[in-house]
């Protein structure tokens, strides 16, 4: 862990040492060498310099502070707003989770002048200003190769294509800022697919195999951050071919090819993550390094923990009945049941307190559950059997399970858990997109394009993983000593099968894509990618309105209300970017459909 840390988990702690200063109106954009004249007409004494920065090192230091926004805190950026707690979390953990039907979380209120949404419209942009910043300056550096600077703004481009990209599903109308922009109220009226497009074409282009610090981009990054680009724009034949290449010849930054974890588990192991597989694009994360307000650990999931002692916060993140109904396979085939699993419901404690007495469901399950949940009656890693209700915060709003994707273990928390500042926080990388999920977004394409044999392959790979009890979750030797080891008895009946020969075929195209929508539901759950696969799939609609009345039943959460279409597929254009957008008293940024 120590090895990758040295330049990009130490980012916030090295940017800090160059003069941060307000530009662009539009967004607040922390350039790192002097005010810009649209803002202050005179250069602030102290400010760097484009020429001190015109260097190597200068331009290091630039490009990890890009890198330094991905974690959506500290440095000024809104997580420091305790108000508004995950507004700008890496994993989108309220905007793709809560409101995709994953889980519940704290109320954020589906209105233009939430603080919520300016904190993550002015959070990305931040990003973006950063890499403007990069792409500028290393232009100037004359101790640069050729190579160091193509690596350098292959890099930038990726950043600024991510964080577009975020802006792009969140918003949909944004407007594109470069680095030849010098009036930033610019209109947001032109679709910037085009652009994200280019950034990653170039990142494709520039970037190398490799790199010298696992959290870096590289070519296979930017090529599957590309071809997701396709998939969104529907273009799955161009998908196709460049998720064809990573998935044949991908590696990651350190040089191991692409592939899955033979345990689960492992993605959410911070000790793992120098040889994980499927770490396409991670967001590093390392705990206990900094002081008492900046934290290098992930502070934006800080509701992503149990409440009470020893995680201190929050209990506000928590998942769906709906969402733990959906591992209940088939006692016959191992198969979920893709159209009524809530009619074949995992049994739950809803009303029964921690210190009475509850056996847990009995029938077969999907082994990822018990890593995706934590649920009572069940191992929950090292810490003891999950007690129920003495570990939520409010059963009647969030239900009764917990999150555990986020969880840090009891043996390895002094390590990777970071107490160290207001917002605790773990040292577990988030993944923007790793293999499985490039595996799913790979099996869309080949199903959409006609070819339903390759896209059951590929599900059948993620489903042979999560069948091998090598991944399960098994009992304690000794439930009284949970950090005591594990038995050889599966802690619940997990019954998972692969989808027999030529299914997918035989059952045409609409039964191929619902088995691939429902393997991305429980493959990647609670990490942040529901509402926007529901949205792009045009069935949010549906799937939404079917589950908020069904999860009404047994939970009082306010955030869940009637899907309206056309409409809510994208979230409000903040009132406040739209305030200072203003020339000539109207507006450059018009507001989304409905709001």
């Amino acid at each position: 862990m120590e090895n990758k840390s040295e330049n990009i988990s130490n980012h916030k702690y090295i940017v800090k040492t160059t003069t941060v200063v307000i530009a662009a109106v539009l967004f607040s954009a922390f350039l790192f060498y002097a005010c810009k004249k649209s803002f202050l007409d005179y250069t602030p004494q102290g400010a760097l310099s484009a020429n001190v920065l015109a260097n190597k090192a200068g331009v290091n230091t630039l490009l990890i502070g890009a890198y330094g926004v991905l974690d959506g805190q500290g440095n000024g950026l809104p997580i420091t707003n305790t108000l508004n707690f995950g507004s700008t979390s890496p994993d989108n953990y309220i905007y793709g989770g809560s409101f995709g039907g994953d889980a519940h979380c704290d109320i954020v209120p589906l209105i233009p002048s939430s603080g919520y949404f300016d904190d993550k419209w002015k959070a990305d942009y931040e990003g973006v200003a950063r890499c403007n910043d990069v792409i500028k300056i290393t232009a100037k550096a004359e101790d640069m190769t050729s190579s160091e600077k193509a690596n350098v703004l292959g890099q930038a481009k990726f950043l600024r294509g991510h964080f577009y990209f975020d802006l792009k599903k969140m918003f949909n109308k944004i407007p594109w800022i470069d680095e030849n922009t010098t009036d930033y109220k610019q209109s947001n009226a032109a679709d910037i697919w085009p652009q994200i497009e280019q950034d990653f074409l170039s990142a494709v282009d520039s970037l190398p195999e490799t790199q010298t610090d696992a959290g870096r981009a590289n070519k296979w990054a930017a090529m599957a951050y590309l071809a997701k680009t396709y998939l969104y724009e529907h273009k799955f034949d161009k998908a196709k071919t460049y998720f064809d290449q990573v998935i044949a010849s991908g590696k990651t930054a350190t040089g191991i090819a692409y592939g899955l974890f033979d345990e689960y588990e492992n993605n959410f192991r911070p000790e793992k993550e120098l040889e994980n597989p499927q770490a396409v694009f991670p967001i590093e994360m390392s705990a206990n390094v900094g002081n008492g307000n900046i934290s290098s650990g992930n502070q934006g999931d800080i509701e992503n923990y149990p409440v009470g002692t020893p995680w201190g916060c929050c209990g506000g993140y928590t998942p769906s009945i709906d969402l733990v109904n959906s591992f209940r396979t088939d006692p016959a085939m191992g198969l979920p049941y893709l159209d009524d699993y809530n009619s074949h419901a995992v049994k739950n404690d809803i009303g029964i307190t921690s210190n009475d007495p509850f056996t847990p469901d009995a029938g077969t399950l999907d082994p990822r559950l018990d890593w995706t949940v934590g649920r009572r009656g069940i191992p929950f890693d090292d810490w003891g059997i999950m007690p129920g209700s003495s570990w939520l915060y409010n059963v009647a709003f969030s239900g009764p399970f917990v999150d555990k994707k986020d969880m840090f273990w009891q043996v390895t928390a002094s390590k990777y858990y970071d107490q160290n500042s207001w917002a605790p926080g773990s040292a577990i990388n988030y993944l923007v997109i790793d293999f499985a999920d490039v595996l799913l977004m790979a099996a869309e394409c080949e199903v959409q394009l006609g070819n339903l044999d390759a896209a059951q392959v590929y599900v059948n790979r993620i489903r042979a993983r999560a069948a091998n009890p090598q991944g399960w979750v098994y009992k304690y030797i000794d439930d009284n000593n949970p950090l005591g080891g594990f038995s050889n008895t599966p802690a619940a009946n997990y019954f998972i099968k692969l989808y027999p020969s030529g299914q997918f075929t035989t059952s045409g195209k609409d039964y191929a894509l619902k088995a691939i929508y429902f393997e991305r539901k429980i493959e990647l759950a609670m990490q942040g990618h529901r509402f926007f696969d529901l949205s792009r799939w045009g069935i949010a609609e549906q799937v939404l309105n079917t589950y908020g009345p069904f999860e009404l039943q047994y939970v009082n959460d306010a955030n869940i209300k009637p899907f309206v279409a056309n409409k809510n597929e994208y979230y409000p254009i903040p009132q406040l970017e739209i305030d200072v957008s203003t020339v000539a008293g109207k507006p450059t940024l018009i507001q989304n459909p409905g709001y």
